[in-house]
């Protein structure tokens, strides 16, 4: 708690003149900025370039292994169970999540510009706020299916039917959903006069506070101390999830059935530890290390490196996954023959 407050002290208004003329300064400067201005992510052009195509690279691969994983749990048979449909669920929210943020960046490194429409940083930031809670909401879905599968096998068909799946996943979109229309809204209907320029490289929730002058902005401060105590319960409902679940496991007689189930734990664990790890270093890092420099490099660690990496971790040691890649390339290549 200490730590968030340290992270929005800068956010206090730095004059105390009249309620009357603050407020009507910040309407007039709030209503005319018609653009924001991101963060360049380099000073020279050839840098610029470079970043572009950087960007690119990881952009493409991204699309790559969310799009493989996507088709290849919608498209075989045997991987329609729960925990195939939430990972399908995860990399569509990773595809959305990166590609909220970084084309916008690449355009911007391309065509040497850092301009962003006013509509623009809105809709960024209600997409960003929306995909990423929803991928933690996901994460959070996926440890309950974990524990079922392990310490409830007898009852997983009926805890984790269709319909319940279905129901999950939902609730894990919708809760995204009104997290970001809550902060969005909130967030720009703050009056704003310190200038247009956000100090990150795309539209971000703490960086455009900075920007307002008015006290109003401690609603959305109180928005996101709740947002913190619900990620807080979610993580202290999958940590539990797990103790049950390594309880479980060490109880096994098999040391087959143990390395089983360990290995369908480890990759949800491994995306788990990615995702938590970059937000928690993203908002909760002690502000008297906070430098634009460090700042964007975390602000990649968490928006760009786990949609990559996901992928990746599920279908490194995951022998259904690579057999379905197989049969589905090998349809592929006997329709063209």
């Amino acid at each position: 708690m200490n730590n968030l407050v340290m992270l929005f002290q800068p956010l206090l208004p730095q004059w105390t003149p009249s309620p009357g003329t603050a407020d009507a300064v910040a309407t007039a400067n709030s209503s005319s900025i018609s653009k924001f201005l991101l963060l360049a992510l380099a000073d020279t052009r050839q840098l610029q370039l470079l970043h572009f195509w950087l960007l690119l690279g990881i952009y493409l691969a991204a699309l790559l292994g969310n799009g493989l994983i996507s088709t290849a749990v919608a498209c075989d048979h045997r991987l329609h169970t729960p925990m195939y449909f939430f990972l399908l669920n995860l990399a569509l929210l990773d595809l959305g999540c990166i590609s909220t943020t970084l084309p916008k960046a690449m355009a911007n490194a391309l065509w040497h510009t850092r301009d962003i429409s006013h509509a623009g940083c809105i809709a960024q930031t209600f997409l960003f706020v929306f995909l990423y809670s929803g991928e933690y909401s996901i994460l959070t879905v996926m440890s309950y299916d974990r524990y079922v599968a392990i310490c409830k096998p007898l009852h997983y068909g009926t805890l984790l039917g269709s319909r319940a799946c279905a129901t999950m996943a939902a609730a894990a979109w919708a809760t995204g959903a009104l997290f970001a229309l809550l902060h969005t809204a909130n967030t720009f209907s703050l009056p704003l006069c310190q200038g247009n320029a956000v100090d990150e490289f795309f539209c971000e929730i703490p960086q455009i506070l900075k920007l307002s002058c008015s006290g109003s902005y401690l609603r959305e401060f109180g928005l996101l101390v709740f947002s913190a105590f619900i990620f807080f319960a979610c993580f202290v409902f999958i940590v539990v999830s797990y103790v049950q679940i390594f309880r479980a496991v060490l109880r096994m007689p098999s040391e087959q059935g143990r390395h089983k189930a360990f290995s369908t734990c480890l990759p949800h664990l491994a995306v788990l530890s990615l995702f938590v790890c970059s937000s928690t270093l993203a908002y909760l890092k002690p502000p008297s290390i906070s430098s634009p420099s460090l700042d964007l490099v975390v602000a990649v660690l968490y928006t760009v490196v786990p949609p990559v990496m996901n992928p990746v971790i599920y279908s490194m040691r995951n022998q259904e996954i690579k057999q379905a890649l197989r049969t589905m390339f090998g349809d592929i290549l006997l329709w063209h023959q």
